[in-house]
């Protein structure tokens, strides 16, 4: 089992910047690959972006690519979005996600191939 708790989010002006940590326990992250989704009142899930177990690959939505970088710390046992050039669009919770399947059968794009999931921090952009 593994437990992730994101923190980071917050109350930013359009234009500023945001990081989310999301710290896992109970097992070593470094055999997961991690996700970030997010979601806003009345909208589906979304794929924010995502990085490889070992961190040397990254993949991101075009929504937020260029603005958001995904990084991880396996030695922390940390994975970290850092949001830059906020949108108020970009107002949701965001989820971070442990998959252990290499992305296998959907897509790491795919909520469904995630084992574990945190329970979600708000970010709210003001314009």
């Amino acid at each position: 089992q593994v437990q992730l708790v994101e923190s980071g989010g917050g109350l930013v002006q359009a234009g500023g910047s945001l990081r989310l940590s999301c710290a896992a326990s109970g097992r070593t992250l470094s055999a997961y690959a991690m996700g970030w989704f997010r979601q806003a009142p009345g909208k589906e899930r979304e794929f924010v972006g995502g990085i490889s177990w070992s961190g040397a690959r990254t993949y991101y939505a075009d929504s937020v690519k260029g603005r958001f970088t995904i990084s991880r710390d396996n030695a922390k046992n940390t994975v970290y979005l850092q949001m830059n050039s906020l949108k108020p669009e970009d107002t949701a919770v965001y989820y971070c996600a442990a998959d252990s399947s290499y992305c296998s059968p959907y897509g790491c794009h795919d909520p469904r191939v995630y084992d574990y999931w945190g329970q979600g921090t708000q970010v709210t952009v003001t314009s």
